[in-house]
């Protein structure tokens, strides 16, 4: 079988990795068990988030293709034996120039936001809301992707220039609104909240009967690390609230008395374990499964 050492990488992000296959025309993708706050990856791994991250964009691919065709292929075939359970082979896309962020909950730099300007991306919002409420319904607030740096939240016209298509980016806003919709209520069956979630989408442009090429959801879907998932029999109006996410190893950073400039200190050992824990837990309350269950299905042979 093939390594990964053997396959071309084309891309390193902060916390994964993008190999070429099959002439370019499928890629590789490794989510690694790094893990950054403020903008500075830590040198501590978190083991297994990787794995997490890939078996959770695995089973919400899965669920949402009656919503939207996904770029994934398989997560077993043709994946190396040691980035299985982390690594997916995907369709090479086209990838949109926007990030597609829709908000359910009131919360992060929404509610900053908020309580400077009354608005969220252009859109204004009822007065009185207090830190963490449910919106009346969803909300689409897009933002650049920044090569450096943080993202900016635009408001929907300036996502239209941006992609160039105004139908194209209605069909994004109203296919992202509709996951989110549909993956909210599914979590919160399962008692987690699904607060806000980030997608990415692109279009594949290999067939030849459409020029324009076809709307696909790319990268990672509605993981820890693209979304603010909050238990539900935690939940108290009017702060922030604890999630399955980074931001534990975030409030220890903030507490850490670093500067959040490079380099990131290294993570403690409860810490490490506290998130970790945090990441599985995520991905047992929303697919219903134990976390083995994912590493036996996709273990090398």
């Amino acid at each position: 079988m093939t390594t990964l050492a053997e396959l071309p990488l084309i891309a390193s992000g902060k916390v994964r990795e993008m190999y070429s296959l099959n002439d370019d025309a499928c890629l590789l993708m490794v989510a690694s068990d790094r893990i950054s706050t403020y903008d500075a990856v830590h040198p501590t791994p978190i083991p297994d988030k990787g794995k997490v991250l890939t078996g959770l964009s695995a089973f919400w691919f899965e669920k949402t293709g009656h919503i939207v065709a996904n770029h994934l292929i398989s997560a077993t075939e043709g994946v190396p034996a040691e980035a299985s359970g982390r690594a997916l082979v995907v369709r090479r896309l086209q990838m949109l120039p926007v990030e597609c962020v829709v908000r359910g909950h009131i919360t992060g730099s929404g509610w900053k936001d908020y309580q400077a300007t009354g608005r969220v991306s252009g859109i204004e919002l009822p007065r009185g809301l207090r830190e963490s409420q449910q919106l009346g319904e969803p909300i689409f607030t897009p933002s650049t992707k920044a090569d450096e740096g943080h993202d900016e939240a635009i408001d929907f016209e300036r996502a239209v220039e941006l992609v160039g298509d105004r139908a194209l980016m209605e069909r994004v806003r109203d296919v992202s609104v509709e996951l989110y919709s549909f993956a909210s209520e599914h979590a919160r069956a399962n008692g987690v909240i699904l607060a806000d979630t980030k997608f990415e989408l692109g279009l594949d442009m290999s067939d030849p009967a459409r020029p324009g090429g076809t709307l696909l959801l790319g990268d990672e879907a509605l993981t820890p690390d693209s979304s603010r998932y909050w238990p539900a029999d935690g939940f108290e109006l009017g702060r922030p609230q604890p999630s399955f996410d980074k931001q534990y190893v975030r409030d220890w950073a903030a507490a850490s008395g670093w500067d959040k400039q490079p380099p990131a200190p290294a993570i403690p050992d409860d810490v490490v374990a506290g998130t970790r824990d945090r990441y599985i837990e995520a991905y047992e309350l929303i697919t219903g499964e134990p976390f083995r269950a994912w590493l036996e299905r996709t273990a090398a042979a």
